[in-house]
């Protein structure tokens, strides 16, 4: 098989294998996401039937009050519990991706000055200042790429912790919330 030949398959090889990376990071993330959601599902179904067995029981609207209001803050903690969960899986997914699109990057990069190496050994005299220029622009665009990275994962590392503090936030402000509420039913009581 000629030099050109072998060339193309490799190119295709690794192309279908970064292809399948891509579909399991995917299929991965798309299998747990619908694991959590039937999970939470299921644990929404339960919680419900025991919320509506316990208000049948209530004997007096002060007992209804406080039952809603610790209903309401179990509530409000599953679904910051879902959030971080489903934020979690993306932000792994993402990672995964990224890490890809880095290796591939990379990878280009590497081919371009090795191609052009090549090329300067078969090429006419006085062309070694153009190669330097294409070289240059490579590693400069690597440069780049590899800024553009680290900002984007700062940006996510950011968002991450603003995700974390908003749940965390909301969760307290409807605990802090009900707790007033049930103060003041038991001073109008």
């Amino acid at each position: 098989m000629s030099q050109a030949q072998q060339q193309f398959v490799d190119f295709a090889t690794e192309n279908v294998e970064t292809a399948l990376r891509f579909a399991r990071i995917y299929l991965d993330s798309a299998e747990r996401l619908s694991k959590l959601n039937l999970e939470t599902a299921k644990t929404s179904l339960e919680e419900g039937a025991k919320q509506v067995k316990s208000l049948a029981a209530v004997k007096d609207a002060q007992e209804a009050l406080a039952l809603r209001q610790k209903q309401l803050e179990a509530t409000v903690d599953h679904a910051g519990q879902y959030s971080r969960q489903v934020y979690e899986i993306a932000s792994q997914a993402q990672a995964e991706l990224t890490k890809i699109a880095e290796e591939q990057s990379t990878a280009f990069n590497k081919q371009v000055v090795s191609g052009l190496d090549r090329f300067v050994k078969s090429a006419p005299a006085g062309t070694d200042v153009a190669v330097a220029a294409v070289k240059s622009t490579v590693q400069a665009t690597a440069a780049a790429v590899d800024s553009l990275t680290k900002a984007a994962k700062q940006v996510a590392d950011f968002a991450d912790a603003s995700v974390k503090a908003a749940t965390t936030a909301t969760a307290d402000a409807v605990k802090t919330a009900a707790k007033k509420t049930a103060a003041s039913g038991n001073a109008a009581a």
